[in-house]
């Protein structure tokens, strides 16, 4: 039984409330910012409630981009980047899924060996193999494309480790109900295992969308094309765009633009993903 104390609920309640107002606030004054003037922004002190420009400088930003950015408009930049995210997400998902089945349910020399070689690139983050795979991606000709995007970002060790996991845990009478119903090993797949994983999809969906959709270096590093930006690249060239002052007020609608389908994904998937975090069978 837990024990009512009063002080000590009031003190976690103000510690969250707290710690809600200082992730907030930097988000507020970006929201606010995003509805004013450019003489609003720069004078003091900084404008703490709406001005009368929302509408106005969102369409600015999505139909005609920044003036002298050099960026095209942000609608789309943001299909750029939703298209990339989706791509690593689905990519990331299948692949994984497809290389943990593989290892669970085949039997064929070097098994272990092939799952702990995908599982030691988690050591190798995208930072440090950066030169070769643009090199690589270079040579293929595959510069300013989406295909260049996204494909190399699109193997995940630590998505394969958790589908081996979860795989690990199917109870084997599964498999020998399917196989005495003459089940093949791809039909195993998409009737049983698939379904079973749904969960785990959610989850992994939602981190892997806001995982392509945050990407900031490569997109930075293989597009010198303004048709193939993506939003979040794009944001520091908006501030570094003229000699001139930066236009602040249509930077943070760019950036209130940017926060979105991530938010989105995660507010529309809210319950698919704790679940598939938290299930004990899982």
């Amino acid at each position: 039984m837990v024990e009512r104390r009063p002080f000590f609920t009031a003190v976690a309640h103000a510690t969250l409330i707290l710690g809600v107002v200082v992730l907030a606030l930097p988000i507020w004054i970006v929201l606010v910012t995003s509805t004013q003037r450019m003489e609003d922004v720069l004078s003091a002190p900084i404008p703490m409630w709406f001005g009368d420009r929302g509408l106005e400088n969102y369409t600015t930003v999505l139909v005609g981009g920044v003036q002298g950015s050099q960026t095209g408009p942000v609608g789309r930049m943001m299909l750029n980047s939703l298209v990339m995210a989706l791509a690593i997400a689905f990519g990331k998902i299948a692949i994984s899924m497809l290389s943990a089945f593989a290892v669970v349910y085949f039997r064929f020399p070097g098994r272990m060996l092939a799952f702990w070689t995908i599982f030691v690139t988690l050591m190798l983050p995208v930072e440090v193999r950066i030169l070769p795979t643009f090199e690589v991606v270079a040579n293929l000709g595959l510069l300013n494309s989406y295909v260049g995007l996204t494909v190399p970002l699109i193997a995940s060790a630590t998505a394969t480790f958790l589908f081996r996991q979860f795989f690990l845990t199917v109870p084997e009478e599964f498999t020998e109900a399917a196989r005495v119903d003459g089940a093949g090993p791809l039909r195993f797949f998409w009737w049983i295992l698939l379904p079973l994983s749904r969960t785990n999809i959610a989850a992994l969906f939602v981190i892997l969308f806001i995982y392509g959709w945050n990407q900031y270096l490569w997109p930075l590093l293989i597009t010198t094309d303004e048709r193939y930006y993506t939003i979040v690249m794009s944001i520091q060239r908006l501030v570094e765009a003229t000699d001139a002052a930066p236009e602040f007020h249509l930077v943070a609608a760019v950036a209130m633009l940017a926060m979105l389908p991530p938010v989105a994904v995660v507010l529309l998937m809210q319950r698919w993903f704790v679940k598939g975090l938290v299930e004990g069978e899982k």
